[in-house]
């Protein structure tokens, strides 16, 4: 072997430092590119760390907001049930029957009183008849709220005072008075009581953004509240206010025009009955609207005009307790009674002369019998519609 050959080849740039690693076969790498194509491509583990925790943390955010937004609207009412309980004539509570147990879990019957006056607390001491008058009894076992409405011109014995018409109690001797004969009569124990001053009630369904209701027939009232400025236009332009049938959105000021009209021109069947039946329509919309989600959002903001038109014995907490009460109450199951009996006149007074049903009545508001229907085409008898309002 010649001295300058050698028994390998020299490559002139030499080769890289480190270890020599072995050549790869060119289809391994295809099969590599092929794999992490196909391959499913997760997350890495920090990236879904932090997608968690912002989650968590909005979470947790909304229901700070919704825990602060709830408070404010307490706060906001509580303020205002205040001076509801102000307002209330002394002497009233010692009337009522205390109740014995939480609203959550025991029946409570409460005594409302419809009073359309000027909204002084002169008018809440009892100086004028009641122009309407409602029990709403809950029954948070059954799941069910019962509305009694009592004919104004309904003559029972009041305490002390003998027959009368029952709306007469309350100018004799206000609320108390008026819980007394409510108990006597119907046997119901009546543990808190509502004075509605219709006065200002429209400010409240105003302050909600107004109400929902299902209205059953089609309504024409007298000519009453024309809204227009001269005598003249009204006698030419103006022949009642008008209802449609179905379900109508109302304002305040229509709500209080719905639920006062006495007289449907469309019907000369209706009464004062039928009156008690949209009066308790409006108020099933207004609670419905107060304890649903809107009413939550609106609560900070209005609670304490809420209960502006209110003087009420209840206070805060059981004011929240009925509103729960009533969220869980079942629809299909809801109550819808009247009183009743025959229309006569006594001493040149028209009235209603008491029916024998009525107690009839009052064992299907306690659950001791089932609900009936009141006759059809007899619109002064008692009985009980069950379901929501509208039917």
């Amino acid at each position: 072997m010649a001295g300058k050959d050698k028994p390998y080849k020299v490559y002139r740039g030499g080769r890289a430092k480190g270890p020599i690693r072995p050549e790869r076969d060119p289809s391994d790498g295809r099969r590599d590119a092929k794999a992490r194509d196909g391959a499913p491509k997760t997350a890495k583990p920090g990236r879904r760390r932090r997608i968690v925790r912002g989650i968590v943390l909005f979470l947790a955010f909304v229901l700070l907001a919704a825990l602060v937004w709830g408070l404010l609207g307490y706060l906001a009412v509580r303020s205002g049930v205040k001076e509801a309980n102000d307002r209330l004539p002394e002497g009233t509570e010692n009337a009522l029957t205390p109740p014995n147990g939480s609203m959550l879990t025991t029946p409570r019957s409460i005594l409302v009183l419809g009073l359309d006056s000027g909204g002084t607390r002169e008018d809440r001491q009892g100086t004028g008849r009641s122009d309407s008058m409602m029990v709403i009894r809950t029954d948070p076992d059954e799941h069910r709220i019962a509305y009694l409405s009592i004919p104004r011109d309904l003559r029972v014995e009041i305490p002390n005072r003998g027959a009368d018409k029952v709306n007469a109690a309350y100018a004799f001797g206000g609320p108390a008075l008026a819980v007394d004969t409510v108990e006597a009569f119907t046997g119901l124990e009546v543990n808190h009581v509502i004075v509605v001053d219709f006065g200002t009630f429209r400010e409240v369904i105003d302050a909600v953004g107004g109400i929902t209701i299902d209205n059953p027939t089609r309504v024409r009232t007298n000519p009453f509240e024309c809204p227009f400025k001269t005598p003249e236009e009204c006698a030419e332009r103006f022949d009642g206010w008008q209802f449609r049938k179905g379900e109508i959105h109302l304002d305040g000021f229509r709500a209080l025009i719905y639920a006062r009209t006495r007289v449907n021109q469309l019907d000369p069947g209706e009464s004062d009955i039928t009156r008690g039946e949209r009066q308790q329509r409006v108020i099933q919309g207004l609670m419905s609207k107060i304890t649903g989600f809107e009413g939550y959002l609106r609560m900070p903001l209005v609670g304490d005009d809420i209960v502006k038109p209110l003087a009420t014995d209840l206070s805060t907490n059981e004011l929240l307790q009925f509103a729960w009460v009533r969220r869980r109450s079942a629809a299909d199951k809801t109550l819808r009674c009247r009183l009743g009996g025959t229309p006569t006149t006594i001493d040149g007074s028209s009235v209603i002369q008491s029916s024998e049903d009525n107690a009839l009545v009052i064992a299907m508001i306690t659950g001791e019998t089932a609900p009936q229907r009141p006759p059809a085409g007899r619109p002064f008898e008692p009985g009980c519609f069950v379901g929501p309002a509208g039917g």
